[in-house]
């Protein structure tokens, strides 16, 4: 059963006006809660959002962050982009004013069964493939969380026969106090957003959260292959565990070029791995985990493998984009970490022109220097981490500063030859050319579009 919330007079604070924060404030107006949501950007950064909260009858405070206006609340509602370390938190925490994050105020009103995926790497691909397989089976599904839609947004749609599968963050999971998905997957923990956290540990104990409120009656799904997660093994929920290396006891594996399920001690196969249209071992291990959850989410075997067999991936994820003479273009610009970047490395034989970059989150990327002096022939740096990447990868692979993502992909046609892949993967944040790492894969599609229509026009002449 869960907690129930009356939001009906309740004075509510959003904090932060992204799509999260705007789809908060909006579904607490529509249940009657007197709402005022705040932003640090300026009124003239936020105008449409502005406009479209106010005709909502929500009041706004832009600039910058009032504590008496966070002591005034009875509930607050925290953006993923907002640090909890931030002042006015910490005097609402010590009024014992309570702070949820979005998916915490979602999973209260949803209905029917709920699967969360986190993970520093793979989570969004994994999230949309669970989706697929359900949808593709004739389950009412509904996909959100971090994966770009707002979970809120979805409260309407379920019904007590729905699956809602959600991606979550580290930073949703931090001011979660009831969230309880029935079954939680894990998929890898390696270095990232340490800007925000400050150090592994403390990551690590956020992504652990996903964990916190399970019972006897939900189930955990982990890498059985990522030494980091393992120490976070819960005790109460059923523990399934998925490899790419070895048999276990209850789960998936891969037995040869087989996956294969165990539950209860039966052997069931499910496909192979050539089925699998998504290159990489990262992503055998996304189904790996995939098909652990929808297994235990009710999906039938033969659906698991169908649904496998025809997902077409997500964009901006190890994206293929064009062929140009002879040379491939992918965008891979989700790689927001070195560890993501190494797995996009890994996922071509060679041969690669790789455009790194963007804003730092407090990262080391000395780990990209061996596959890159096996797999690379030029690294072409952009954005605000440029020099500090040069400094870490320099004698590895050639380096050409190139500022922008345009310049890069100018010294790519002119360097780039037949058989070559030409790899946006940046290892880094966008936030500093960019909105966000869709903002940013877009443009370079369009990029490479132009290039494209260039060398055609070069063609027909």
């Amino acid at each position: 059963m869960k907690p129930g919330v009356q939001l009906e007079g309740q004075r509510v604070l959003v904090v932060g006006l992204a799509r999260t924060g705007i789809a908060s404030a909006l579904f607490c107006r529509e249940r009657g809660a007197l709402v005022t949501a705040t932003d640090a950007s300026p009124a003239e950064a936020l105008a449409e959002a502005s406009a479209r909260l106010r005709a909502a009858g929500i009041a706004l405070e832009l600039g910058g962050h009032s504590t008496e206006t966070f002591l005034r609340q009875d509930l607050i509602i925290q953006s993923p982009g907002v640090p909890l370390e931030i002042e006015p938190f910490a005097a609402a925490r010590a009024r014992a004013i309570p702070i949820w994050s979005e998916i915490e105020l979602a999973w209260r009103f949803l209905r029917g069964k709920m699967i969360a995926v986190t993970g520093s790497n793979g989570k969004t691909t994994t999230t949309a493939l669970l989706g697929h397989i359900f949808q593709t089976q004739g389950m009412h599904t509904l996909v959100g969380g971090n994966i770009g839609t707002a979970l809120i947004s979805e409260v309407h749609e379920s019904t007590e026969a729905t699956v809602t599968v959600c991606e979550v963050s580290s930073f949703q999971l931090e001011s979660i106090v009831a969230f309880r998905p029935e079954l939680a997957v894990w998929l890898n923990l390696t270095p990232d957003h340490l800007d925000r956290h400050g150090t592994f540990e403390a990551y690590g104990k956020a992504k652990a959260r996903i964990f916190a409120n399970q019972t006897a009656q939900d189930t955990a799904i982990l890498n059985a292959d990522d030494p980091q997660t393992l120490p976070y093994a819960p005790s109460r929920p059923r523990v399934l565990w998925f490899s790419r290396l070895k048999s276990i006891e209850y789960g998936a594996w891969l037995e040869g070029d087989r996956i294969v399920y165990r539950d209860d001690r039966r052997v069931i196969p499910l496909l192979r791995r050539s089925d699998i249209p998504l290159p990489g071992d990262h992503n055998v291990e996304n189904v790996l985990a995939a098909a652990c959850a929808a297994f235990r989410g009710g999906a039938t075997p033969e659906g698991i493998a169908h649904g496998v067999r025809t997902f077409q991936g997500v964009e901006h994820r190890l994206e293929f984009v064009a062929e140009i003479a002879g040379v491939r273009y992918y965008n891979d610009s989700k790689a927001t970490n070195v560890d993501a970047t190494l797995k996009a490395i890994a996922a071509f034989p060679g041969r690669l022109l790789i455009i790194l970059g963007g804003k730092d989150k407090g990262s080391d990327y000395t780990p990209l220097r061996d596959p890159l002096r096996e797999r690379a022939r030029l690294a072409l740096l952009i954005g605000a981490a440029a020099a500090k990447i040069e400094s870490q990868i320099s004698g590895a692979v050639a380096v050409e500063q190139a500022g922008t993502l345009a310049g890069a992909l100018r010294i790519a046609a002119r360097r780039a030859v037949a058989g070559d892949v030409v790899l946006l993967a940046p290892a880094c944040a966008s936030f500093d050319q960019f909105q966000n790492y869709e903002h940013r894969g877009r443009v370079f599609k369009e990029l490479v579009a132009a290039l494209h229509d260039e060398f055609a026009h070069k063609e027909a002449r």
